[in-house]
């Protein structure tokens, strides 16, 4: 009995699987849903890994499993799958099932963020407490390290982990992020586990342990420092430390709150590149390391790392988020703003004091400190990296609005404003401790989104919109001068702290609280300004003041390049409003211009019309608000313009861009690069391959262009020799030949190019060229002149000798005083 019971878990997983390749999706859900009805939670115990790959993939991206990035709402599997992953929903009831159990499931350390691996390797306890007392060192060595996960977790670190997993998207196949079934299914937990209103749903199961075990205690002389290493959680130390809690259903539910953001936050943030990897280790960090490698090596077991396990050995993490990612990032911060938000006043108003938790809920102080103690320092590190490694185009517009939105939380409190058309928002005194608190989300990533913004072109009408947004939000009333006081406060003197805080700064990341009662000095504005500006940059930073001169000069070259491009745009509106004006039912026959390399290619193709407009005006709004920001004199700033447009109007346009002479041609500097993405200067590009091998105009025809193509060539190479003689003779029948048989032009052409030396000193030999009479145009004045021959009683032959003595007559004129007619 005992063996059939045993044999019935593998029974079920095995028709499991072979249903998963016959039956539609539908059938298989109502399926599973009596399965996880009907079984016991040891039967499922074998199921539950196999059905979460099959759902969400596998870790390496192997398997897709049900492609939740793909499925949009017009999809027919789209409510199936989101009612079947729905928190309330029979996958989560599974999950409830199990977690009644102690049961645990591992996941491969190598699969862990770069950060959290590293460290594990490195025998230092990780930062997050997720992982504390989840992992085994085995003696053999640290590279088959797993980590053990009860279901709630192992569940939630694969839906989070099933984000970054690479997908190969099926050609043709373009589906918009925000309306996936993936995208739709982070925000349905979000609102279930953080909610604004009300609590957490308890789960349908009682869980025999009432809540996540708690991390075991630590000795107080060895502190993990690594990646700023974080405290237990302040949830579940309140939690195990308050005996009354325990009555509380609320205190045994929140932890599954805290499990979410965490492995989200996790998964989704807490990637580094190895150059921000090694600045993370400061000297604290490498005594702190050193000091619990000291206190290990006095343990009878002690983990044995594998040769060539340091640090800088296995940190290879390459770390490149998507835009999808990026955006799923941005609706994880809306939505801790909003449940942040809705701490109720009389909670946020009280004092430290008056936070014991017989008054206070879990959740009530999980609002409390969720974005200052879980979000800020990973995202920042999230943000810093996007700015500094994403492509300078605009998907950048995704991570500008992630920043955004951190940056502004007063839009996120539910209240129902609606101001003026074109008036902004003050902001409220109560948000000048979330901005001083936050003051590198400001000042630092504004720099570094100056430095992208110079080196982007500012004529394409959706990088002016990113300009004008950022300047747009930084102009709001009151937030430039709660950023100045946050500034002045971070540069007080040193000394005005010591007596405060004897043994150094205590970061949020070294075990600290913004909010904790039992530290008084936290309620100094002016520590903890600088408490955040040490804890993500270190206390050897140099900090760049927002408003000090050196940001200042960059702005105002900023403002340089913006009204350079609005000159730009300007510009190429005006070619494109003339150009169209031009083109005609003449030009059909050719008498426009024929000279297509002379069009303007300054910008994209999109760049015309009323995107050239748009440009216009978010420049010109980017320009009113940085003023407004900084405070610049609105008269120098009139006249910088206008010197600048008079010296665009003198022929810099028409100037080569800036280059220096290489080897083999000339090399654009860094400022002609910008020259040329701003549309300020331009190459001038002409043809020169052979000329009879031009593409075809719209002018000619193809079919005399083919036709006289293949006589001159007979020509050509018949007479070659002939004409190249007569070519070369100085007489008067020399020069008259080389005027038809060569482009006299064709050198002076090539001289404005940047080509190699062997091209420019390229022979053109003599040749016979019929292409001008395949022209529309040509062909039409030949029509006109035979029929006006016709009404004068000239015949055919009589025409054809008169448009050849005229043809004749016209280059020998040209030929004697066609220099002279060029130099005047």
């Amino acid at each position: 009995m005992a063996a059939q019971t045993l044999q019935q878990p593998s029974f079920l997983l095995a028709n499991l699987k072979a249903d998963s390749t016959t039956k539609p999706l539908l059938q298989r859900c109502q399926d599973l849903v009596k399965i996880i009805d009907e079984y016991p939670a040891k039967e499922l115990h074998s199921v539950f890994p196999w059905l979460v790959e099959s759902v969400f993939g596998s870790l390496d991206g192997v398997i897709a499993g049900w492609n939740l990035r793909l499925l949009h709402s017009r999809c027919n599997e789209y409510n199936i799958v989101t009612e079947f992953l729905h928190p309330g929903g029979p996958m989560m009831k599974l999950v409830y099932k199990l977690q009644a159990e102690d049961y645990k499931y591992e996941i491969p350390v190598n699969y862990l963020p770069g950060p959290v691996k590293a460290c594990i390797q490195e025998g230092v306890l990780p930062d997050c407490p997720l992982f504390h007392n989840k992992l085994q060192f085995p003696l053999s060595g640290l590279l088959s390290l797993n980590v053990a996960l009860n279901p709630f977790e192992f569940y939630m670190f694969n839906f989070a982990y099933c984000l970054i997993t690479p997908k190969s998207h099926p050609q043709g196949l373009h589906v918009s992020s925000t309306d996936s079934a993936y995208f739709v299914l982070v925000d349905t937990y979000l609102k279930y586990f953080l909610p604004s209103e009300g609590s957490v749903p308890p789960s349908p199961f009682s869980d025999s342990r009432g809540s996540v075990t708690a991390p075991s205690p630590r000795s107080s002389g060895v502190s993990f420092a690594g990646y700023g290493v974080h405290s237990p959680s302040l949830l579940k130390h309140h939690i195990f430390h308050q005996p009354s809690v325990n009555a509380d259903p609320s205190a045994q539910e929140i932890w599954r709150s805290e499990t979410l953001l965490q492995m989200f936050v996790e998964i989704w943030l807490h990637h580094y590149s190895l150059d921000m990897y090694q600045k993370l280790q400061s000297p604290q960090v490498k005594l702190a390391l050193l000091q619990y490698r000291l206190s290990m090596s006095s343990m009878p077991c002690q983990p044995h790392a594998p040769p060539g396990s340091g640090t800088l050995h296995t940190y290879q993490e390459p770390f490149s988020p998507t835009e999808e990612h990026v955006l799923v990032v941005r609706l994880l911060v809306k939505h801790l703003h909003a449940f942040s938000n809705s701490l109720k006043p009389e909670q946020l108003s009280s004092s430290p004091s008056a936070h014991s938790h017989t008054h206070t809920s879990p959740l009530e102080e999980f609002k409390r400190v969720v974005v200052q103690r879980f979000v800020q320092q990973k995202l920042y590190l999230f943000l810093q990296h996007c700015f500094g490694h994403w492509p300078l185009d605009a998907s950048f517009r995704a991570v500008l609005e992630t920043w955004l939105s951190y940056i502004q939380p007063w839009r996120y409190t539910g209240e129902k404003i609606n101001p003026q058309p074109d008036q902004a928002r003050t902001v409220p005194d109560k948000w000048e401790s979330f901005v001083q608190e936050n003051l590198l989300m400001y000042t630092k990533l504004f720099q570094v989104f100056l430095n992208r913004t110079v080196r982007t072109d500012l004529v394409n009408a959706k990088n002016a919109l990113m300009v004008f947004r950022v300047a747009k939000v930084f102009a709001q009333p009151n937030l430039a001068e709660m950023i100045q006081k946050g500034e002045q406060l971070f540069l007080e003197p040193e000394h005005v702290l010591h007596h405060r805080q004897p043994r150094g700064y205590l970061t949020p990341s070294q075990g600290g609280s913004f909010l904790s009662s039992r530290q008084r000095v936290m309620t100094d504005v002016v520590f903890r300004v600088k408490s955040h500006v040490y804890a993500l940059e270190g206390q050897d930073c140099q900090y760049k003041q927002m408003f000090g001169t050196e940001l200042r000069g960059a702005v105002m070259k900023l403002i340089q390049i913006i009204a350079q491009a609005r000159q730009t745009a300007k510009r190429i509106s005006d070619h494109s409003n003339e150009m169209a004006t031009n083109s005609s039912f003449l030009s059909w026959f050719g008498f426009s211009s024929s000279d297509l390399n002379n069009t303007f290619t300054g910008a994209e193709p999109e760049e015309s019309g009323e995107c050239l407009k748009k440009t216009h005006e978010f420049l010109d709004r980017a320009l009113e608000n940085l003023c407004q920001i900084f405070k610049l004199n609105q008269g120098q700033l009139t006249q910088l313009i206008a010197n600048l447009g008079s010296t665009q109007d003198d022929g810099n346009s028409r100037q080569l861009p800036d280059c220096i002479q290489g080897e083999n041609g000339l090399i654009l500097t860094d400022l002609g690069r910008r020259q040329i993405m701003n549309g300020l200067r331009r190459f001038e590009i002409h043809y020169q391959g052979d000329p009879e091998l031009q593409p075809i105009r719209s002018y000619e025809s193809a079919l005399l262009v083919r036709l006289f193509y293949k006589i001159s060539s007979l020509v050509n190479e018949r007479f070659g020799r002939h004409m190249n003689a007569l070519c070369s003779r100085p007489d008067f029948l020399g020069r008259l030949g080389r005027h038809y048989l060569s482009d006299g032009d064709s050198a002076v052409k090539l001289r404005h190019s940047p080509m190699s030396q062997q091209a420019m000193e390229r022979n053109q030999r003599p040749r016979l060229s019929l292409r001008p009479l395949a022209s529309y145009r040509t062909i039409l004045l030949l029509l006109l002149f035979y029929m006006f021959g016709a009404l004068l009683s000239f015949g055919p032959v009589s025409s054809t000798l008169l448009i050849l003595t005229g043809g004749f007559l016209y280059g020998l004129f040209m030929m004697l005083f066609g220099d002279k007619i060029k130099t005047h």
